[in-house]
């Protein structure tokens, strides 16, 4: 519980005066004095505590009557069930964490690998917010600079600023912002994850390279065509990155209706994937398959021709050539999928977690420095205009101006109570 009653409740269940961040054992008790369970309370008074109110922590037996008896009690001396969110939403607006720190609290929760996790770990624990400030203070300096060559013209306005190597100052800026943005792209990775479709005619070995990739047998295989009739999904972790892995129907024209409604499915899922990979038996043409792009053309059955695994570039887009059945050439084909993610082998202390609405207040952030750099100090006027709206930009990342709207949306996102 947490709120100006929260401790008052407490001793009113217990028939204890409770003491400061002390694990008690007491009895939980009802308003006619029956005891309820037993267990232990924690009593963590503002501005101590997760949301900087007073916070009171129940620890009792599991089980939904016991849980249940103890959840109504608490409501009936002036409690109330905790909205999506709510207690992180307490703490940001009480100043205990910033916004994205906040949010990295739901994407640890939700973190599909253990990189994720230490990722998002790093978030709440303040690195993305540390180098966003660090680049908010270093804008707000150099828009300090360009304000008092406006506010003192006799000194001579670009005097002031090359002086000051305002330009110089705005360069390192750049490129700090640009380090931050690539780091916080791959925490995006690694928060969203990946969907890649795979497509191809018939028979030329999707199905395998499925089961390969998610490392089981999720999908029967069989020289029958049209084996396959529904999309199936698998998640595999690639270098810590989530892949979701679509299997298709083999695309061609086919009087049986329930292998059609398979096929525009696997038409729809392509659509809709982050990354398609086109699959046709070594040596074929990819024109095999019109009208179908793809970002990875796989060459399977290389054990039929003897062809080596590899990778060839001079295609417009990369051809892996692999054998499904013996496993040669996985490997390419894993890396080349992490590098049509965007994946790059950062050091892991370098990555943190991100959201899409920090990408986009980094880019604003990024348009709006490279819009002054192209002004130039001359026009120092326009010069700090731009740099108020960057500060802006990065402003809305940790929350500094962020509306209610947006918090409610953020907020409404988390599991109850959290």
């Amino acid at each position: 519980m947490s709120g100006p009653v929260a401790l008052r409740i407490g001793e009113a269940m217990t028939g204890k005066a409770l003491k400061a961040r002390m694990a008690m054992h007491v009895p939980f008790r009802n308003a006619s004095g029956e005891v309820l369970d037993d267990g232990l309370v924690l009593a963590f008074p503002a501005p101590g505590s997760y949301t900087g109110e007073d916070v009171l922590e129940l620890h009792g037996h599991g089980g939904t009557a016991v849980l249940g008896g103890v959840l109504a009690r608490c409501v009936e001396l002036g409690a109330r069930l905790a909205e999506p969110g709510e207690f992180t939403r307490r703490a940001f607006l009480n100043g205990k964490l910033d916004l994205a720190q906040a949010e990295s609290v739901a994407d640890l929760i939700e973190a599909k690998t253990s990189i994720a996790a230490r990722s998002a770990l790093r978030s709440l624990r303040g690195e993305f917010s540390e180098r966003v400030e660090a680049l908010h203070r270093g804008l707000v300096e150099l828009r300090a600079l360009a304000e008092a060559s406006l506010d003192f013209p006799e000194e001579g306005d670009v005097e002031v600023m090359q002086a000051y190597g305002v330009a110089a100052r705005l360069s390192s800026l750049r490129e700090q912002l640009k380090a931050v943005q690539q780091a916080a792209r791959q925490g995006t990775l690694l928060r969203e994850g990946v969907t890649v479709a795979i497509v191809g005619a018939p028979n030329v070995g999707k199905s395998s390279i499925f089961n390969r990739l998610s490392g089981d047998e999720v999908a029967i295989v069989t020289a029958v065509p049209g084996t396959t009739r529904d999309i199936l999904r698998a998640v595999v972790a690639l270098e810590g990155v989530p892949f979701e892995f679509i299997d298709t129907a083999g695309l061609r024209v086919s009087d049986d209706p329930v292998e059609s409604i398979g096929i525009e499915r696997g038409r729809k899922a392509a659509q809709g994937a982050d990354i398609v990979v086109r699959v046709m038996e070594a040596g074929a043409d990819a024109s095999a398959l019109p009208g179908v792009p793809s970002h990875i053309d796989v060459e399977n059955k290389i054990d039929v021709t003897g062809a080596p695994p590899g990778i060839d570039r001079t295609l417009g887009v990369p051809r892996v050539r692999i054998s499904a059945l013996t496993g040669a050439g996985l490997d390419q084909l894993r890396a080349v999928l992490l590098e049509a993610a965007g994946w790059k082998p950062l050091e892991e202390e370098g990555v943190f977690m991100a959201r899409a609405r920090h990408i986009r207040a980094l880019e604003e952030a990024a348009e709006r420095l490279a819009e002054a750099a192209a002004l130039g100090v001359e026009r120092e006027e326009l010069f700090a205009e731009e740099l108020r709206y960057a500060l802006e930009a990065l402003a809305s990342i940790s929350g500094r101006t962020s509306a209610d709207d947006l918090l409610g949306e953020i907020f409404a996102r988390f599991c109850l109570g959290k």
